[in-house]
């Protein structure tokens, strides 16, 4: 104002530059300017303004603004520790102990089972804390983020494969919230919601369906500050009758017999740890921003890592122990397992337990289901799709629906089914994951220039091949070294396999998922860094006539060393 002032009073005339030279996330130790708003784009989800009153007021209680946006630094909130209810609330669940289980029925004895599942969680969850760091860095979703590698138009690619994964996931946790329900109603009303047999009646099932799908749309909907504070409350709720289930299924453990297993070999051990990685953490790689987008910019990154870390890995290192030592003692349990992960679990409980216990079961795999809604709707936004983030929840919602009624009527063994997806999801979603950890190397470098995911000319770019060719070779490669035990998965993998290796270790290892990411990132690191492919945000259509007419970004300055230093010290 002083400055404005001034010139007018000296009728200085005024100073037009042909490219404006400051970015508003260049650098979060770097001065910053608020820039004007990107032209309209079907990518881009423009926000109204609104001032920080009626923000604090409509908190928890009005439909999330953001979508694929930075979140802006007015808006940030929070500590890392508040990531540990999310995660945790996501995975303490009976679902755990079944993940034990199918560990355990690759061929490995009770303790191989129990280091090599945790050793697998580990390892992949430590993969989820790393890209979430991106989330405070930039205030973007993750898949929002990978466009710096893949363009704006070329992230369509990725993003779908991603939208993929998380309707699976979705599909496989609101089938099983829903059949869990049906379960108890069938128990306790067996004359109105079970058939002749005692089984759970169509109708019931359907009936379930609806109100979970119902109430997970309405959370997911409102967004990410209700979403946080529910997930703190089910954390609570699931964590204490998880321990209480656990002293029911102590007793059930026969220690007698856990020695009775034989040990697997080298392979089938690699395979327990690569199972483990895509049960719990391959396929939340999409989505490990998500929910630290709205930390501050410097929130430290051993922090953001630290408590993803632990909160996904911690309750299902527990359930996987107690499933490991349950079906040590119990090779029948396994099968039953297979076709009911839930329902074989519950059966063993008193029915006092088992009433409420159901309705936690439920709630938490509710929990679950409404974070991965809400990432999925941020995943169709940046496939491309013109829509709000509340449509676009509302069409993952048919697709579900179609999803489940695979699942529940068609496909012949949940444990079939679910494996093969695992495995798909696993080959696209590590591929992936893989380039974008060698990205963020660039990111970094670069102060994590959020211009990079605007469109062509503003910044960003329309597509950067070495990371597409990276993607697509890594992941045919993937596909065709796993296998699937479900007829209609089957035929779109294991086609670089001989028949020998369709059927031995190699095959059933899941060996390609590994293989695949290391491709991926290999490929994208020679390309980016050995070769020096790696052109500069692109900032061409960007003119002082523009940014006057409210029309383009901001170029990034390159940091100088006082810049990097700071941005250093943000990343220990």
């Amino acid at each position: 104002m002083a400055v404005t002032a001034r010139r007018m009073a000296h009728r200085e005339p005024r100073r037009h530059r042909t490219r404006l030279t400051r970015s508003s996330n260049a650098n979060p130790r770097l001065p910053r300017t608020q820039p004007p708003p990107l032209p309209a784009s079907p990518y881009i989800e423009r926000r109204p303004s609104m001032s920080s009153e009626a923000q604090q007021g409509r908190r928890g209680t009005a439909v999330e603004s953001n979508g694929v946006n930075p979140v802006p630094d007015a808006e940030r909130r929070g500590k890392p520790r508040g990531l540990f209810a999310v995660w945790f609330a996501w995975n303490i669940s009976i679902l755990g102990i079944s993940y034990g289980i199918f560990v355990f029925g690759l061929g490995l004895n009770v303790w191989q089972t129990i280091v090599a599942g945790t050793v697998g969680y580990l390892i992949s969850a430590t993969l989820v804390g790393i890209l979430a760091v991106g989330g405070p860095r930039t205030g973007l979703p993750t898949l929002a983020q990978t466009r710096f590698a893949f363009g704006m138009k070329g992230n369509r690619l990725p993003a779908f494969f991603a939208y993929l994964s998380n309707m699976g996931w979705k599909v496989t946790i609101i089938t099983l919230a829903s059949t869990t329900g049906a379960n108890l109603f069938a128990k306790l009303w067996p004359s109105v919601f079970a058939d002749t047999d005692g089984s759970s009646a169509t109708a019931t099932i359907v009936l379930w369906f609806v109100l979970v799908l119902a109430v997970t749309m309405a959370v997911s909907v409102l967004g990410h500050e209700l979403i946080m504070k529910v997930e703190v409350w089910i954390s609570w709720v699931t964590g204490i009758m998880t321990v209480a289930f656990l002293g029911f299924m102590v007793p059930e453990i026969e220690w007698a017999h856990l020695g009775d297993t034989p040990a697997g070999g080298p392979l089938v051990f690699i395979g327990g740890i690569i199972m483990a990685m895509t049960l719990v953490g391959l396929g939340f790689l999409n989505y490990g921003g998500d929910f630290a987008r709205y930390l501050p910019r410097d929130t430290p990154a051993r922090g953001v890592i630290g408590w993803t870390v632990a909160g996904l890995s911690l309750p299902v290192v527990i359930l996987l122990v107690v499933g490991a030592l349950l079906v040590g003692g119990d090779s029948k349990l396994g099968a039953a397992t297979a076709s009911d992960p839930i329902g074989a679990l519950t059966a063993l409980l008193p029915m006092w337990f088992f009433v409420p216990f159901s309705i936690v079961i439920v709630i938490s795999l509710v929990s679950a289901a409404i974070t991965g809604m809400y990432s999925s709707g941020l995943a169709l936004m940046a496939v491309g799709v013109p829509l709000r983030r509340s449509v676009t929840t509302s069409i993952n919602a048919i697709i579900i629906a179609a999803g489940a009624f695979y699942l529940l009527f068609i496909s012949t063994s949940f444990l079939a089914t679910f494996q093969s997806f695992l495995s798909l999801i696993a080959v696209m979603m590590g591929t992936m994951g893989g380039i974008q950890l060698v990205d963020f190397v660039r990111q970094r470098r670069m102060g994590w220039n959020t211009d990079m995911s605007n469109p062509r000319g503003y910044g960003g770019r329309d597509g950067r091949w070495t990371a597409i060719v990276s993607l697509i070779i890594g992941t045919v490669v993937g596909l065709g070294l796993v296998t699937s035990s479900d007829p209609n998965f089957g035929k779109i993998t294991g086609f670089l396999l001989t028949e020998n290796g369709r059927t031995g270790v190699f095959g059933s290892s899941g060996l390609g998922i590994v293989i695949a990411l290391a491709l991926g990132a290999a490929l994208y690191a020679i390309l980016t860094f050995g070769l020096r492919l790696d052109p500069k945000p692109d900032y061409s259509l960007v003119t002082a006539g523009d940014a006057a007419r409210g029309k383009g970004g901001l170029e990034a300055p390159t940091p100088d060393a006082a810049g990097r230093h700071a941005a250093d010290r943000t990343e220990r």
